[in-house]
């Protein structure tokens, strides 16, 4: 049973993209939404790298077809979090915090922040990669991370959630060192240490 770091989030996020630039595996990715819609596995010296699909919209499928999507996983989850390390979930740092206005405007709880909660549950101790902080002024970006970790329960500064949050960019690699020394860290506390090769020589 091979041990398993799941990558978790919404449609065009940029799941596939910040495998790509952690490991430097050869993964599919693509601009339009819903572009990775099936479970991949990327073997990695013994480790597991999973993308799951992304859950909420994806070009050209139906509603009832994007909920089975995330119904397949929650299951995946469920069923195989003995073997999960820990989780990633990506979040997209333009579109966060809009997404979810439009979800309590609706009495509603954003899918995301129902992910981040399901992976904490489960005990998969959940990093939060927020993707696409290349686009957000510097000026901006403090007040753009407390505003997402409050929407998730965690109480500004943002910054006394490092053990968790990371903002990051698969585009330019800002922010993958820091992420790379959570992931570590992660390996360590799941007495992992012979994976840590993994991720130290990308």
């Amino acid at each position: 049973m091979q041990p398993e770091v799941v990558f978790v989030g919404r449609s065009n996020v940029g799941k596939s993209s910040l495998i790509r630039a952690l490991t430097g595996l050869r993964v599919r990715v693509g601009r339009r939404p819903g572009l990775t819609r099936r479970i991949l596995r990327y073997p990695l010296d013994g480790l597991s790298i999973v993308d799951m699909p992304g859950f909420g919209f994806m070009a050209g499928l139906p509603r009832k077809v994007q909920e089975k999507v995330k119904t397949q996983i929650v299951r995946y989850l469920e069923g195989n979090k003995e073997k999960i390390l820990f989780a990633i979930e990506v979040l997209d740092v333009r579109a966060f915090l809009e997404i979810c206005k439009r979800w309590e405007k609706r009495n509603q709880i954003p899918v995301d922040v129902e992910m981040f909660y399901f992976l904490d549950e489960l005990g998969l101790d959940p990093i939060l990669a927020i993707n696409k902080i290349d686009i957000i002024h510097p000026l901006d970006r403090d007040f753009i991370l407390d505003a997402i970790c409050e929407k998730l329960g965690m109480l500004p500064p943002w910054r006394q959630w490092l053990d968790i949050v990371v903002p990051v960019s698969a585009r330019t690699g800002e922010g993958l060192k820091e992420l790379r020394a959570l992931i570590l860290d992660r390996l360590k506390r799941k007495k992992a240490e012979h994976l840590i090769k993994c991720f130290k020589k990308f």
